[in-house]
C-alpha cells in the first residue's frame, strides 16, 4: 500500500477536529432510514453504532498515545427545543439498544461544571480522542505493517490505462491497481478525476492553558466530550493536560475568536481571565442530506466524502470497509452503495451561507 499525502499527515480535518468519538452520525437513526430506505439505513446505522468499538480497538492494538477517553458524550440541549429534539434521538436509538440516557438539567450541570444548559443525551458507547495524535499514530502503524508514505506529494493526475492507475505527483509517477480518494473537504484538483464540489461548513477551536483542579476540578470531570443542539453548533472538551478546549461553527477571525473567549466565561465564570493557548479552525465535508458518499470514479477505485462533521468513527468504518470491498472485490460490506454520480446544488453559496450565517449569530451574540 502507498499513501500519496498533499501535505502531512493529519493536515486537515484529520488532525483539526473536535476529537469526539461518536456512534452514528449527525442524523438520527430514523432520518437516516428515511432518506436511504429500511434496509440500507439500518445497514449504515449499525456500522456506525460500531465505530466506537473500531477506533478504540485500533488504538488499544496498536498503542496510539492519542489521550482515548471512553467515558461516553454529552449532546447537550441549548434550548427547549433541543431538549425535544434529543428525546426523539434517544427513543430511536435506545429501541435499536444503544445504551443512552436522557439527563436531566441538575445532572448536565454536574457532569458539565455548567448550568446553561436544558439537559443531555449521554450516548455510553462514545468518547474522545486527541485527533491529529491519532492520525499520526494510525500512519505509524500502516508504515510498521509495509506501507510507504509520502507526504507533501499532492496527485496532479490520475488516469486508468492498461489496466492500471497512473498516478503523477511532482515528484514522480505511481502504477497502482486500486485508488482510493480520501480528501474530503480538502481535495484539490487532478485531471482525469473530477470529484463533485460539496458544501463547506468551517469550524474553529480555542484551547485554554492547562488549568489546575482548583480552576477545571468539575468541568467536564466525567471526562465526557460535548456538543450542543444549537443550529450554530458549539463543541466542548478537556484534555488530559487539563485545558479546556472550546469550538463553534465558522473560520479563523476576530469575530469567532471573540465570541468563543465570551461563550467560554459565560459558561464557566471562573475561566473568564484563563489564558486562550491555542486556536485552529478546519472545514467540514456537508453534504445536503448530512450523509457520507462513496462515489465509484473508475475501475477499482473510490471517492469517500461527505461525513458532515462525524469523521473520526465513519472515517475509520468506511476507511477499512473501502480498502477490504477493493482487495476482495465485493462490495456487498460496504456501509452505503457505491454510487456513479453525485451533484450538490450551488456547493459554494451555501459555503458563503454557512460562514455568513455564523458571523451573524456571533456578532448578535457580543450585542447581546
Amino acid at each position: 500500500m502507498t499513501l500519496l499525502e498533499a501535505a502531512h499527515v493529519g493536515h486537515g480535518g484529520s488532525g483539526r477536529n473536535v476529537g469526539l468519538v461518536n456512534a452514528g452520525l449527525w442524523l438520527p437513526p430514523e432520518a437516516v432510514t428515511a432518506r436511504l430506505g429500511r434496509e440500507a439505513g439500518e445497514r449504515l446505522n449499525a456500522a456506525l453504532a460500531a465505530g466506537p468499538d473500531l477506533v478504540f480497538e485500533l488504538i488499544a492494538r496498536h498503542a496510539i498515545a492519542c489521550e482515548p477517553v471512553r467515558a461516553g458524550t454529552l449532546h447537550l440541549a441549548h434550548a427547549p427545543k433541543g431538549l425535544a429534539e434529543l428525546r426523539t434521538r434517544a427513543a430511536q436509538l435506545a429501541a435499536r439498544g444503544a445504551p443512552v440516557t436522557l439527563l436531566d438539567a441538575a445532572e448536565t450541570a454536574r457532569r458539565t461544571g455548567t448550568a446553561r444548559f436544558c439537559g443531555a443525551l449521554r450516548d455510553a458507547r462514545a468518547g474522545t480522542i486527541q485527533p491529529l495524535a491519532y492520525a499520526r499514530g494510525l500512519a505509524r502503524a500502516a508504515r510498521s505493517a509495509g506501507a510507504r508514505l509520502h507526504e507533501d506529494s499532492p496527485v496532479i493526475e490520475a488516469r486508468h490505462a492498461g489496466g492500471q492507475w497512473i498516478l503523477r505527483t511532482g515528484g514522480g509517477t505511481l502504477r497502482a491497481r486500486r485508488l482510493i480518494v480520501a480528501t474530503n473537504a480538502y481535495h484539490r484538483p487532478m485531471e482525469h478525476v473530477a470529484l463533485p464540489r460539496v458544501p463547506v461548513v468551517q469550524f474553529f477551536q480555542i484551547a485554554t492553558e492547562p488549568l489546575g483542579d482548583n480552576l477545571a476540578g468539575d468541568i467536564l470531570g466525567q471526562g465526557e466530550g460535548c456538543w450542543d443542539t444549537g443550529l450554530i453548533m458549539t463543541s466542548l472538551r478537556r484534555d488530559r493536560a487539563g485545558r479546556i478546549i472550546l469550538g463553534g461553527m465558522g473560520g479563523e477571525g476576530r469575530i469567532h475568536a471573540d465570541w468563543a473567549r465570551r461563550r467560554l466565561g459565560q459558561l464557566f465564570p471562573r475561566l473568564r481571565e484563563a489564558a486562550v493557548e491555542h486556536c485552529w479552525s478546519g472545514r467540514i465535508a456537508m453534504t445536503g442530506d448530512h450523509l457520507p458518499r462513496i462515489l465509484g470514479i473508475g475501475p477499482q477505485a473510490y471517492a469517500i466524502y461527505g461525513y458532515s462533521g462525524r469523521g473520526i468513527a465513519p472515517g475509520t468504518v468506511f476507511g477499512r470497509a473501502a480498502a477490504e470491498a477493493l482487495l476482495g472485490e465485493e462490495e456487498s460490506g460496504l456501509p452505503v452503495p457505491v454510487i456513479a454520480r453525485h451533484h450538490e446544488s450551488l456547493p459554494a453559496l451555501k459555503s458563503l451561507f454557512y460562514e455568513a450565517g455564523a458571523r451573524a449569530v456571533h456578532l448578535a451574540a457580543a450585542r447581546s
